[in-house]
Order: structure tokens, then sequence, then C-alpha cells
């Protein structure tokens, strides 16, 4: 006997999320739960946004953390980034100040069940973003970024930084983080008991 999956409408996903005890993300007709956030994962995602609070401080570009909801209409899809950077004002979906539409710059902190759809189909739909220039996936277990910077023609640019002794740039912004700073505080033995 086969369940038949229920599929929400964005409006009756929108109205759950005001009232759940947990974020969910918004996939084309389906919410999945997001997983719950480790110490790892929170102590990268604050570094990186800190860093870039303090280093864009009096400039175009805005951080923001967490809790911003990105609605990508291409795709049909509400998600939550880790960190994003706005250029100028942000652009709200349907005057909704908590759901907006024009990120340049996402952040997002890999975990053992969502890596793989960060890598790929998540990828893929913030590339439908024309704002969307930089994507940064930061490993939590080990010592890991895979940087994709936009390119003229639409082609991504690849680099990977598997080294603390290094720096990054970030070209869409022209930030240069030390990488032993993303890091900062978190302890890879804690990821073994997750």
């Amino acid at each position: 006997m086969q369940i038949k999956q229920r599929y929400y409408t964005p409006k009756e996903y929108l109205a759950q999320e005001e009232v759940a005890e947990f974020r969910s993300e918004y996939r084309d007709g389906e919410i999945v739960p997001m997983t719950g956030g480790s110490i790892n994962h929170n102590q990268i995602a604050g570094n990186v946004y800190a860093y870039l609070k303090f280093m864009l401080r009096k400039t175009d570009f805005k951080p923001y953390i967490g809790d911003l909801r990105l609605w990508i209409s291409r795709y049909r899809q509400y998600t939550y980034p880790d960190v994003l950077l706005i250029k100028g004002q942000p652009v709200f979906h349907e005057q909704r100040p908590d759901t907006i539409l024009n990120p340049c710059f996402i952040v997002e902190v890999l975990s053992k069940s969502t890596k793989n759809y960060d890598r790929t189909d998540k990828f893929r739909y913030y590339r439908s973003i024309v704002e969307f220039q930089e994507y940064i996936l930061i490993n939590q277990y080990e010592i890991g970024i895979e940087q994709y910077t936009k390119t003229e023609g639409d082609s991504w640019l690849f680099r990977a930084y598997e080294s603390d002794s290094k720096n990054i740039i970030f070209h869409s912004i022209n930030v240069e983080m030390a990488i032993e700073d993303i890091y900062e505080n978190v302890e890879f033995a804690l990821a073994e008991t997750e």
C-alpha cells in the first residue's frame, strides 16, 4: 500500500512556517524539515557572518544570517541560506520582510545529510538568481572550502581550499579572510559524535 505524498502551495507552507517550532524548506510543493544545526555549524556560520559584518560596514553590502528566507521563483523553492549578502536594498517577496529575492553571495555550511543537495540542486537553484555572484561551501568536519565565483558568460570558476594556512578571497565583494578565522573555535572532534 502506497502512501500518497501531500503537496502544499507556497501559501500553505508560509502559514505553517509562521507557527512551526522548527524551520522547514519548501521544494516545489514539498515541505522538508531542516536538520538541526551542530555547534560547529553554528560557529562557522557565525564566524563568517561576524567577519563580513565588520569588513563590509559602511559599504553597500549587508550580511544576514540563518533566519532570512529566500524565495527562488523559477524553481518554486523557499530556503534559508546560512549566510547571505545583499547589495543595496533587499527586494522582498510579496512585501514580506522575512523573505528576500536578491542575494549576491551565499555561504552554506555542509552537513552530512545536506552536502550533496547543497552542491548540486541547491546550487542550480541559486544560479537562477540574477544578482547571485558567489557561492561558498564550508565543511564542518575538516578543513575544506569550495568556492564558486561567477565569471563572464555565466560560467563559474571553482577553487578549493584544504589548509588553514591560506586566505580566501571572496572575489565578488573583494574581501579576504583567513581560513583559520573561518574555523576559529571549531573542534573537529565534536563532529565525530554526530
